[in-house]
């Protein structure tokens, strides 16, 4: 297990043996260093982690089509995977037993275990179906269904703060303490597709993130005057530094945001993009704590002429001491099929980075 020991080389250190296909999630365990890893390979894939930061295989379990996200229970016994094959698995750690718990009429693409208040933990699905649902684990069928304007897109839930964003760029609240209506819907203040949402730990506030490269910080409660949108994951293009560069100053290039992981302890958060780039954030003090640029991760190097883009990153997570940040490198369809891997060539990775309080800390007040 992970301990204070863990002071790994200024590089980051790779997964060994990750899925073959695209990676779809990334989760770790909330009460140990066990890395949950969801493929279009149909596959859920286990890793122990240790102080070294040396990682092995532990447990693997399939569905029947590509697997598109993960949640753990909060005492990290169970395992929850959703997928193309419209369900929701439950896997026991202990005794490496899966049973389906969840069924949607078309793939599942957001999982979460909460706490409802007066109905305790409960599994919150929501899926291309246009629909989210709740369950107990003990019935086949839901205990209550929501219906959404479009197809689920992100999901997460913090406290009482769940938010769903939808295809048609929605963004839907509810309050777990009123499960079954939707509190608030607004258009999202970002003006093309969402790709992420994630709610602040402290259940006030949540961050989207758009293909645009740019995310928006809102606080459902009304306090509107706090709500806030920032650039990131762009490249200016200087003009006249190779051929083709546009004759307008002021071109960029503009990447999606993939991942948003929060610190549950600071509230600070790391936005991963398709450029294969981390940054992290203070988003109460809206300041850039840090950033890895893709030549820091050794993937990509942007300051090449012409600019070499790394692999996307497109999931991420931290360990429950907060002192590994996993993040997974895909191909994310970015830039279509003209952009697809070369056939045989494997770019799919998962990165743990040992996490430095100066990257992660949230700023002190000013006085």
């Amino acid at each position: 297990m992970l301990s204070s020991a863990f002071r790994a080389p200024a590089k980051d250190i790779e997964l060994s043996t990750p899925p073959p296909d695209s990676i779809s999630a990334l989760a770790f365990s909330p009460t140990a260093d066990i890395l949950a890893v969801a493929s279009w390979d149909n596959n859920v894939r286990l890793y122990d982690v240790n102080s070294q930061g040396q990682s092995q295989g532990k447990a693997m379990y399939s569905h029947q089509a590509p697997v598109l996200d993960l949640a753990w229970s909060k005492d990290g016994q169970f395992l929850f995977s959703a997928g193309c094959d419209n369900t929701a698995q439950m896997y026991n750690i202990q005794t490496q037993q899966q049973q389906q718990v969840a069924q949607h009429d078309a793939p599942i693409k957001c999982i979460e275990y909460a706490e409802v208040p007066g109905s305790g933990p409960v599994l919150i699905t929501a899926g291309w179906d246009k629909k989210l649902k709740y369950w107990n684990l003990t019935s086949p069928s839901p205990i209550a269904t929501l219906d959404l304007t479009d197809r689920a897109y992100s999901m997460d839930v913090a406290l009482t703060l769940l938010v769903i964003a939808t295809g048609d760029r929605q963004i839907h609240v509810v309050n777990l303490s009123n499960p079954t209506t939707i509190f608030k819907s607004i258009e999202s203040p970002l003006k093309w597709q969402t790709r992420v949402v994630k709610c602040f730990p402290t259940g006030d506030a949540y961050a989207i993130g758009s293909v645009e490269g740019r995310v928006a910080i809102q606080y459902p409660g009304g306090d509107e005057k706090k709500n806030y949108s920032f650039k990131c994951h762009r490249y200016d293009i200087p003009t006249g530094t190779m051929p083709g560069t546009p004759a307008v100053s002021g071109s960029q290039h503009v990447f999606a945001i993939n991942t948003i992981t929060f610190h549950k302890t600071q509230y600070t958060f790391c936005t991963g993009g398709s450029d294969g780039s981390l940054t992290f954030w203070d988003g109460v003090a809206r300041t850039k704590l840090k950033t890895f640029s893709c030549k820091e991760l050794s993937n990509g190097d942007t300051d090449a002429r012409p600019p070499q883009f790394g692999t996307p990153i497109v999931a991420s997570s931290f360990n429950h001491t907060h002192e590994i940040l996993a993040y997974a490198l895909s191909y994310d369809w970015s830039k279509g099929h003209g952009g697809v891997p070369p056939q045989g060539s494997n770019i799919n990775k998962v990165m743990l980075h040992p996490v430095k309080p100066e990257e992660v800390n949230k700023k002190p007040p000013k006085r």
